[in-house]
């Protein structure tokens, strides 16, 4: 973050967690080992030199006291937990022999609807749309 850019305005996943880490009035090195990673890991992480793996990241959300969805959402990037959940639902509506084709479109609409209207939704790049009417 620029010396001259205001507090609030983190934008990426690395200078969010350092935001909260301030916050917290930890340092790099107190975070790093309540975390339970290295001081350089974090460092890449804040600086964006280095994407957390999920693992890490709920490392992280731990210890902030926040989930991974609420840092993936504050940092606008699709968390890999909720594409997951997407695309189990839309697949069990694509493989359901009970269901026409009418009313899988019907489902996959609604289902949409829904998740596009979410609080979690609002501030992440849902990308249910496009994948449903890719089925």
């Amino acid at each position: 973050m620029a010396a001259d850019e205001p507090r609030g305005s983190a934008t990426t996943l690395g200078e969010i967690i350092r935001q909260q880490r301030e916050l917290a009035e930890l340092s790099m090195r107190q975070f790093a080992e309540l975390a339970g990673i290295s001081n350089p890991y974090l460092s890449q992480i804040e600086r964006g030199l280095r994407a957390p793996s999920e693992h890490v990241l709920e490392a992280i959300a731990r210890t902030l006291k926040v989930s991974a969805d609420t840092l993936y959402a504050q940092a606008g990037v699709k968390s890999p937990s909720a594409d997951a959940e997407d695309s189990a639902v839309l697949d069990a509506i694509a493989e359901d022999p009970r269901l026409t084709a009418r009313q899988r479109t019907a489902l996959r609409e609604v289902y949409d609807a829904f998740v596009s209207t979410s609080p979690r939704a609002s501030a992440t790049n849902r990308g249910a749309k496009n994948r449903s009417r890719a089925k």
